[in-house]
């Protein structure tokens, strides 16, 4: 491969990370072609990336950005899956295809510049992602906001409450 050659494939992989800072290192040995195309597929249609990538020009891309646990697992038939907002999406996107088929393993992970072995794969799959998260912080403020404002009326309605009572007491 020519040195211009290089230079663009450690051009783009840069860029590509730069837009997606978590990212996962997979390793596709086992899969079959028509596999990778499926693959790639369901990861273009939930906003993901995925590139396979030559070892020594991904390291050149990534040589100061790059935690250096990760060095390591650049070893063998690597790809890279990114995400540029739901790294826990992409997790489980990878976690539910690797068990369908059998032909992906995680090497490590990256989320926003923090190194996660592949040991630790199964923790992030497990996470709720963002939104979800953010849903449930909305909904435990707005329930203990909710449950002031009862509060606040009680005093009230019970005080109209007793004002009926009184005036059907009256009437007879």
């Amino acid at each position: 491969m020519k040195k211009e050659a290089k230079a663009a494939i450690i051009k783009d992989i840069t860029a590509s990370l730069a837009e997606n800072p978590s990212f996962f290192l997979v390793d596709f040995k086992k899969m079959k072609v028509g596999q990778s195309v499926e693959l790639r597929k369901l990861l273009r249609k939930n906003n993901y990336g995925y590139k396979v990538v030559k070892n020594r020009l991904a390291l050149k891309a990534l040589a100061d950005r790059l935690p250096t646990d990760v060095k390591a697992s650049f070893q063998g038939p690597t790809a890279i899956a990114m995400a540029a907002q739901d790294p826990v999406g992409l997790a489980k996107v990878i976690k539910e295809y690797g068990s369908q088929s059998k032909a992906l393993a995680v090497k490590a992970g990256v989320i926003d510049g923090v190194f996660f072995p592949a040991e630790r794969f199964e923790e992030i799959c497990r996470l709720v992602s963002r939104e979800e998260m953010l849903g449930r912080i909305a909904f435990l403020m707005s329930y203990q906001l909710g449950r002031f404002l009862r509060t606040l009326q009680s005093p009230l309605a019970n005080l109209g409450l007793l004002l009926g009572q009184l005036k059907d007491k009256k009437k007879e």
